[in-house]
């Protein structure tokens, strides 16, 4: 091939890389690209909830059905910072915050351990979805494997509706996961005094 030829085929495959919606220069860097903001539009899960009626599951003897057997989501073996249960992890050690202290701003709870288990545990749930939240659907072995067995036998396990109503339950669009909104989950409204409510 002369060198006539090749300069005129490299500098139509240059045009033809320029027309693929690049930059002038085919071998500099694409134009910046703006993603929208992940959470737009997006429904948070209570963290005053998540604190008081979810983490303790987490920590709770449960029975492997079937089995005599009991053990904790966040057992060395499994869900616990070390362990070997997936990507979902549990702070055994996490306390609860005080929602009512000023001094718990925000960016002082998303420091938290406790914080730490509402982060790793919202990756394993579709909001307003239970059925399809690895959260409750593994330990109901719907339609996916459980490495731990199976936990909860039925919605109707206390636990698995305390999942369940966390799940269904998001704060209002625009709101945050420490919306006072979501203190209807508890009765009376109040996530210090109030029950975990479940239906």
């Amino acid at each position: 091939m002369t060198v006539l030829r090749r300069t005129t085929l490299s500098i139509a495959l240059l045009g033809t890389l320029a027309a693929c919606g690049g930059s002038s220069n085919p071998l500099g860097n694409p134009p910046v690209v703006s993603n929208p903001n992940a959470t737009q539009g997006n429904q948070h899960l209570s963290f005053a909830y998540f604190q008081k009626c979810v983490n303790p599951i987490f920590l709770a003897l449960l029975p492997i059905q079937g089995t005599s057997t009991t053990n904790t989501c966040a057992g060395a073996g499994c869900h616990a910072v070390t362990g070997t249960g997936g990507s979902f992890r549990v702070v055994t050690a996490a306390q609860p915050v005080d929602l009512s202290d000023p001094a718990n701003t925000p960016d002082v709870i998303r420091a938290s351990d406790i914080y730490k288990n509402f982060y790793s545990a919202q990756g394993a749930v579709v909001v307003g979805d239970s059925r399809q939240s690895r959260i409750l659907a593994k330990p109901m072995l719907l339609g996916v494997l459980h490495g731990g067995g199976l936990i909860f036998d039925s919605e109707n396990d206390p636990n698995a509706k305390i999942l369940k109503y966390w799940i269904t339950h998001p704060a209002p669009l625009g709101q945050d996961e420490f919306s006072t909104a979501t203190y209807t989950m508890f009765t009376p409204a109040d996530p210090k005094t109030g029950t975990c409510n479940t239906q």
